[in-house]
């Protein structure tokens, strides 16, 4: 495949009025999905119509999340919101690409931080879940247990203890934050990274990093990464990502950012176009919310 830096010093940015003003150039898509598909309560209509009219008159889109769960149970989930299967291929998950982490360590002792819903992401691995720091000897994080209440301090203390043992976490899914409804919630990479700075070693496969991406450009069929378009909604995880990864980028700025461009629906090009160049990113243009036109 040939490979593609995106150019990193952005001096300005086009903001397009849809998908279609860019799908002529591309034969695939890499699309985000909470935040861009949906905010975990119901999926947007104008993005399903997008993703819709990008397969049939394109080529094939794969939704590319760091839900730390199987891709079987987040497809579930779209069918629960009403979104069609006729919007994507196939679903790559982080918590797919992240089970093997784990599975490496055949019959460890495995402590489990995160909501009881995410216990999926074991099923058929040789290890053992433990209820007892004391007997872990893998840390395994899809998320906080309640993420309603808690915050990534209420497990300072805990994570010390756990750090000082020289115990890896794996982490199933790099966001800090995502979307639900109208509230900003804390994610597993939240704690990933307050174990990584009490001086834990930390482990991560989803968005930004490259595992998930060799997963779907293989999915795919190995295209060339020049005709391959990642669509995502957050800094640090989507863009990044396809930025590290040598893919092109659609930003949709009215995600978990959305609160830095100025109004959501006319965001200010020359404020995104500055915060990429400060974060050393680029994007192929930016769209508020991910419409067809």
């Amino acid at each position: 495949m040939t490979a593609r830096s995106p150019a990193r010093k952005q001096h300005q940015i086009k903001q397009i009025g849809g998908l279609s003003d860019l799908a002529g150039r591309y034969g695939a898509l890499l699309c985000d999905v909470w935040g861009v598909v949906h905010n975990g309560v119901r999926a947007f209509p104008q993005a399903l119509e997008a993703l819709c009219a990008f397969r049939k008159n394109h080529g094939p889109v794969v939704l590319i999340t760091n839900a730390p769960r199987p891709a079987a149970l987040v497809e579930h989930q779209l069918d629960d919101l009403n979104v069609p299967r006729a919007a994507y291929d196939m679903v790559i998950t982080s918590g797919d690409v992240t089970r093997s982490a784990v599975a490496s360590a055949p019959g460890a002792n495995v402590l489990h931080i995160g909501p009881g819903r995410d216990l999926g992401f074991y099923d058929g691995l040789d290890i053992a879940l433990v209820d007892h720091d004391e007997e872990a000897e893998l840390i395994s994080c899809t998320g906080l247990f309640d993420d309603t209440t808690e915050s990534p301090e209420d497990y300072r203390q805990r994570f010390a203890g756990l750090a000082a043992r020289g115990l890896t976490l794996v982490c199933a899914n790099p966001d800090i934050v995502v979307e639900r409804g109208n509230q900003l919630i804390w994610c597993a990479g939240a704690l990933a990274r307050l174990y990584a700075e009490l001086g834990g070693k930390t482990v991560l496969a989803g968005k930004p990093f490259s595992p998930i991406y060799d997963a779907a450009l293989s999915a795919l069929g190995e295209p060339d990464k020049a005709s391959v378009l990642t669509i995502g909604d957050g800094l640090y995880t989507d863009i990044k990502g396809a930025c590290d990864y040598g893919l092109d980028a659609l930003f949709v700025t009215g995600g978990i950012h959305a609160a830095d461009f100025g109004p959501v629906d006319d965001p200010d090009p020359a404020i995104v176009a500055t915060r990429l160049r400060q974060d050393g990113l680029a994007a192929a243009a930016i769209i508020p919310k991910l419409k067809w036109a």
